[in-house]
C-alpha cells in the first residue's frame, strides 16, 4: 500500500514538472479545443478576432450594396391621394411610401341599406340617425329632404337649410305619421307634397318663411305653422274644414288679417296671437256646413288665443255665439 501511494505521488510530481516546462507557462487546454471538444468554442473571450477572421465567418460577397435613397427623395412626387406616412420619433428621416398610380378611393356601398343616397352623396342613414322607423336629421346641413326609407314613421329634420319641399320628397311613404321641419328656410311647398300621405297626423313647420299652405292630408290632427309669413290669401278656402280630425291648429306670429274659417268641429285648440286680425264676425267660430243657417256649437274647442292682434274683443260679443263656456283665461 505504501508503495502504491509513493508511485502515485511520484507520478503527480512528474506531471506538474512537465506542465511548468511549456513555453510561456500557458496550459495545454488554452491552445484550443481538441477535435470533438465542441463546448470550447464558447470561450470567445480567449480569441482576438481580426477582419480576416470575420471574412471566414461571414461571406460578404453574398450581400448586395445598400441602396442610396438620397438622390431619389427630391424626385419623389406625392399624388393628392397619397396617405401620410407615420414616422416614429426616433427616426429623423424616412422615405415616404408612394402608392401605386392606379389607386382609387371608393365610397361606402349602400348594400343592405334601405335607401338611396342623400344630398351629401352618402346613404341617408349615414348622414342622419335611423332608429327603427324614426329618422333624425337635425342640424345636418341639409338643403333638401333626403331620400327616406320606405318604413319611415317619424321624420325630424330641424335646424337645416331646406328651402323648398318638392312633390316627390315624400312619395311612397305611406306609414309616415309625423314630419318636423322646424327652423329651416322653407318658402314654398308643392301642392302634392303632403297630399298622398294617408297616415300623416302631425305636421310641424314653425320658424320658416311660408307665405302659403299646400293641400293638406285629411287625417291631420296637429298643425303647427307658427313664426312664418303666412297670409290669409295664402290659405285656400275651406282648407281646414275638410280636416275632420284636426284638434290643434297653431298659426301664431304670422301675417293673417282674418280668422281662417270655417274651422272643423274637431278643433280643440286655436292659437292666432300676434297676427294682423282686426275684425271678427259673428260666424267666426261657427260652422254652418251642409245645414244651411243652423250653427253648430264647438263643444270641443277649449283654448283660443287672439292676443297681440289689433282687435277689441269687447266690440264683437257675437263672436261667442257658437262657443260654449270656455275655461277662464282660455279666450284671450
Amino acid at each position: 500500500m505504501r508503495l502504491l501511494a509513493f508511485l502515485s505521488l511520484l507520478t503527480l510530481v512528474l506531471h506538474e514538472a512537465g506542465t511548468a516546462s511549456l513555453p510561456g507557462g500557458r496550459k495545454r487546454e488554452e491552445h484550443g479545443p481538441e477535435e470533438g471538444d465542441t463546448y470550447e468554442f464558447l470561450h470567445a473571450g480567449n480569441y482576438d478576432l481580426s477582419l480576416e477572421d470575420y471574412g471566414e465567418v461571414i461571406d460578404l460577397s453574398s450581400y448586395e450594396e445598400p441602396a442610396d435613397y438620397g438622390d431619389q427623395i427630391s424626385e419623389a412626387k406625392l399624388d393628392s391621394q397619397t396617405l401620410p406616412t407615420r414616422t416614429s420619433p426616433s427616426q429623423s428621416t424616412m422615405v415616404p411610401k408612394t402608392p401605386s398610380s392606379n389607386l382609387t378611393v371608393t365610397r361606402p356601398t349602400t348594400t343592405g341599406l334601405p335607401n338611396a343616397q342623400g344630398s351629401h352623396g352618402l346613404p341617408t342613414c349615414l348622414v342622419c340617425v335611423c332608429l327603427g322607423s324614426s329618422v333624425y336629421c337635425d342640424d345636418a346641413d341639409l338643403e333638401n329632404i333626403p331620400p327616406l326609407p320606405r318604413m319611415t314613421t317619424y321624420l325630424y329634420a330641424r335646424f337645416n337649410h331646406i328651402s323648398h319641399i318638392r312633390a316627390g320628397d315624400f312619395k311612397g311613404l305611406t306609414k309616415l305619421k309625423r314630419i318636423d321641419l322646424s327652423s329651416n328656410s322653407i318658402s314654398s311647398i308643392h301642392n302634392d307634397a303632403f297630399r298622398l300621405l294617408p297616415a300623416l297626423q302631425d305636421l310641424i313647420l314653425p320658424e320658416n318663411q311660408l307665405a302659403a299652405l299646400p293641400v293638406l292630408p285629411s287625417g291631420l290632427e296637429f298643425l303647427d305653422i307658427r313664426l312664418n309669413r303666412l297670409q290669409s290669401s295664402g290659405i285656400q278656402p275651406e282648407a281646414f274644414v275638410a280636416l275632420e280630425k284636426l284638434q290643434f291648429l297653431y298659426l301664431a306670429d304670422n301675417l293673417l288679417d282674418s280668422i281662417p274659417g270655417p274651422l272643423p268641429l274637431s278643433l280643440r285648440s286655436l292659437h292666432l296671437q300676434n297676427n294682423r286680425i282686426e275684425t271678427m264676425g259673428r260666424d267666426a267660430f261657427c260652422d254652418t256646413g251642409d245645414h244651411g243657417d243652423h250653427r253648430h256649437e264647438r263643444r270641443r274647442l277649449e283654448d283660443i288665443r287672439l292676443d297681440g292682434n289689433p282687435i277689441n274683443l269687447s266690440l264683437f260679443p257675437e263672436a261667442y255665439f257658437c262657443l260654449p263656456r270656455l275655461p277662464v283665461g282660455r279666450f284671450t
